[in-house]
């Protein structure tokens, strides 16, 4: 098959987050499978550039794209009236359908495969003759009440986002939390069909290691607890003070924090807990580069997610996928990933003293955490690898096609 996957975010030009990182696993999966894929993704607002393309060493083809002109300028408008959620949609699917028309023309894709958040596809979908799925990640109206967004702002964007997803061919999702979320949250009736987010593991396995310990001053003995992440609330950024500072009171354990600091959870928490008369530490690396931060898992002992709302986060399958126990918050896709007392502990959502109380079990018992590491490992081994994941949704886009052409839709 001939294969369009779009996403705004897409290594390393727009970002290695929870979308991109999915887009680029899939990608160089189905590429091994044997079909041809081709990413559209997307410029930063600064580029010089409009347009882009290139052949990945892998065999991807990445077609980089930002429309200009004065329907971009006029989506400026959304922005300056603090929208920006909004302008970053219209913008985006602009974008999107300004690159996937002429290359349609050119490469006759079978199908075309879009997130559902960054609303790719909402002036996509229904326009152009390809039929098109969307895969549930994290719908903005479920999560922009995290970050105080105006509601003019959310009821905008998520009109954009709903456009698309109602007028796409199939639809997908990473998690059954997400699509049962779709369901009744976002009022879907078209059947979603679940399947997961994919790794590399080779890949993985065989990425560069960094001496992070050595370079960042970690201490040598002590059990190392991990947050790897952007520090915001819907992360559980405010709970970290309240559970070092009970771990630490009577446990000798380092607390390491990698990610971008954008709401100044760090400062607090270094404010709250530098008084503490603490048995432990705690380390603040920053926003890492992925050779680090990939460095900082492999060295950590205990992973820590004590997020309020996630769906199937790269950040705890990559700690899997490095045999580390694992506590995460009881919500959303978590205990898909985590299955309590076997991989891991799940903790009370916003509750930090069960935090505390699981974190406490594993830093005293080392046979413990590497059992759970253990079946963490062959968790992932079993049903996240990359190819899994293409090999299902190779079956769910032939589907799609056999499915548009019964019903004489999307005929070139």
């Amino acid at each position: 098959m001939k294969i369009a996957l779009l996403s705004f975010e897409y290594p390393a030009e727009t970002g290695f987050g929870g979308i991109g990182t999915y887009t680029w696993y899939h990608a160089r999966a189905l590429v091994r499978l044997g079909h041809e894929v081709h990413v559209i993704a997307g410029l930063s607002r600064g580029a010089r550039l409009t347009q882009t393309s290139r052949n990945e060493p892998d065999g991807v083809f990445v077609h980089r794209f930002r429309a200009d002109g004065r329907i971009m300028r006029f989506f400026e408008f959304f922005g300056r009236r603090g929208w920006h959620w909004t302008q970053q949609r219209l913008e985006n699917g602009w974008s999107m359908y300004g690159a996937l028309a002429p290359l349609l023309a050119q490469h006759k894709f079978d199908v075309a495969e879009m997130p559902e958040c960054g609303a790719e596809g909402w002036r996509i979908n229904g326009r152009l003759p390809i039929p098109t799925i969307v895969r549930f990640h994290s719908p903005s109206r479920l999560i922009m009440p995290f970050y105080g967004v105006p509601g003019a702002d959310i009821a905008i964007c998520s009109a954009l986002e709903d456009r698309a997803i109602r007028k796409a061919s199939a639809l997908t999702a990473c998690s059954q939390f997400v699509a049962d979320e779709a369901k009744s949250k976002l009022g879907v009736t078209t059947p979603i069909h679940v399947i997961p987010n994919g790794l590399d593991l080779e890949l993985f396995d065989t990425a560069p290691i960094v001496d992070v310990a050595a370079k960042y001053g970690l201490p040598k003995n002590k059990v190392k607890v991990l947050f790897t992440g952007r520090m915001e609330h819907r992360k559980g950024s405010h709970l970290f003070a309240a559970i070092a500072r009970s771990v630490l009171r009577t446990h000798d354990a380092a607390f390491i924090f990698a990610g971008e600091d954008l709401f100044g959870h760090m400062k607090q928490l270094l404010a709250e807990v530098s008084g503490l008369e603490a048995h432990g530490s705690l380390h603040y690396v920053g926003k890492l580069p992925l050779d680090e931060l990939r460095s900082f898992i492999r060295v950590a002992d205990i992973v820590m997610l004590p997020s309020l709302w996630e769906n199937c986060p790269y950040s705890c399958l990559e700690a899997m996928a490095a045999g580390k126990a694992i506590v995460a918050s009881a919500q959303g896709g978590l205990p898909e990933l985590v299955r309590h007392g076997y991989s891991g502990f799940l903790a009370a959502t916003g509750q930090p003293e069960s935090f505390a109380a699981h974190l406490k079990t594993l830093i005293d018992d080392e046979s413990l955490r590497r059992q759970f590491g253990d079946c963490a490992r062959l968790t992932v081994e079993d049903r996240y690898t990359d190819s899994y994941v293409a090999q299902r949704s190779a079956e769910a886009y032939s589907n799609c096609v056999e499915r548009s052409a019964r019903l004489g839709k999307h005929r070139v």
